[in-house]
């Protein structure tokens, strides 16, 4: 692990804590003394995704977090519980314990866990997502929020 600061790679590890889907690891370097905050997680094990066309690509972490930050985009979280929301999704995703998966269905996991966060956030995505194609159906959509 290499220093923020110096990038020299001798560190220590001052505290570590393991929290469901990554170990959150307090650090220091041997060098400058900069103590700084690491997060593992482990690699999903190699996964198929089922697009709508019916063609399979790779599991993309990038393209999943892509997707997630732009529907929390100046929204009040910070970096890091961005990082554990996606974590999450990212752990049900590989809980199904499934060899290939519909993006559909990863779609789905995901319109669950920011409806549980954040209604602006799951609006955001659920616009994409079912492809809406009016503002009736955007609106449509939000009344479910407002009790209407």
């Amino acid at each position: 692990m290499l220093c923020p600061l110096c990038k020299i790679s001798d560190t220590k590890v001052l505290d570590s804590r393991d929290e469901d889907i990554f170990v959150r690891r307090r650090r220091e370097c041997l060098k400058c003394n900069y103590r700084f905050t690491t997060f593992e997680r482990v690699d999903p094990p190699s996964l198929k995704v089922i697009k709508r066309d019916g063609t399979q690509e790779d599991y993309d972490h990038q393209k999943l977090a892509r997707g997630i930050k732009l529907a929390l985009e100046k929204r009040p979280f910070s970096c890091t519980q961005t990082d554990v929301i996606i974590s999450q999704i990212e752990h049900a995703i590989v809980n199904n314990h499934k060899k290939a998966i519909d993006s559909k269905e990863i779609g789905e996991i995901v319109v669950k866990k920011l409806r549980d966060v954040d209604e602006v956030a799951y609006i955001r995505f659920v616009s994409v997502f079912k492809k809406f194609g009016s503002a009736k159906k955007f609106q449509k959509e939000a009344e479910k929020f407002s009790g209407k």
